[in-house]
C-alpha cells in the first residue's frame, strides 16, 4: 500500500466518521480528532465484521465503515457520558 492510498484511506475513513457522528446522539469528546480516529477503527472494524458490500471509495466499502463508525461513536458517547456523571 503506498502512502496515497493510505492518505484516501484516512480521508474516507474521516468523512464516513463525520457523518456517522451526525446520524448518532450524543457528543464525542475532542471533537473532529477524536471522530477521525474513531472514523479510522471504525472502517476497519465494520470492514471486518460486515465485509464488503455496497459503493467503494479508495478501497474502502462505504456502508461497512459508515456502520462501524456509528457504531463506535455511539459507544464512545455512552462512556463519556457515564465519565462525566461521576465527576
Amino acid at each position: 500500500m503506498g502512502i496515497l492510498a493510505i492518505i484516501c484511506y484516512l480521508v474516507v475513513a474521516a468523512v464516513c466518521a463525520f457523518i456517522a457522528e451526525k446520524c448518532v446522539p450524543g457528543v464525542i469528546p475532542g471533537g473532529f480528532p477524536t471522530s477521525a480516529i474513531v472514523g479510522v477503527i471504525g472502517a476497519w472494524v465494520g470492514g471486518n465484521l460486515l465485509g464488503s458490500f455496497g459503493p467503494n471509495l479508495a478501497g474502502i466499502a462505504l456502508v461497512p465503515c459508515i456502520v462501524g463508525s456509528a457504531i463506535l461513536v455511539f459507544g464512545l458517547s455512552l462512556c463519556s457520558r457515564q465519565f462525566n456523571r461521576r465527576a
